[in-house]
């Protein structure tokens, strides 16, 4: 906004310029939010599957499986572990 008009007109509501803007066919700049991608290993890259996707267990503490995930926080990153006994399912 030039200096003239602001000196002019003095501040202007927000709704306003949204409404006008509106009825000129003006689109303000956009901002694309960059987020970050997580590139996935190749699955002959990755650890081998020793359950061969079979979560079934005979007994207790015959097979456990873990799985760790990070959580963002205001703070920082919060990292996450769960570790299951597939027989007690808990």
């Amino acid at each position: 906004m030039n200096r003239e008009y602001a000196d002019q007109f003095g501040p202007v509501a927000r709704c306003t310029v949204e409404r006008l803007m509106r009825q000129l066919g003006i689109d303000g700049v956009r901002r694309k939010r960059k987020r970050l991608k997580t590139a996935s290993a190749r699955a002959e890259e990755g650890p081998d599957d020793l359950v061969e996707r079979e979560f079934t267990a005979p007994g207790p503490n015959c097979v456990w499986v873990a799985d760790i995930t990070y959580v963002p926080t205001a703070v920082g990153w919060v990292y996450t572990t769960f570790i299951l006994d597939v027989f007690h399912r808990r």
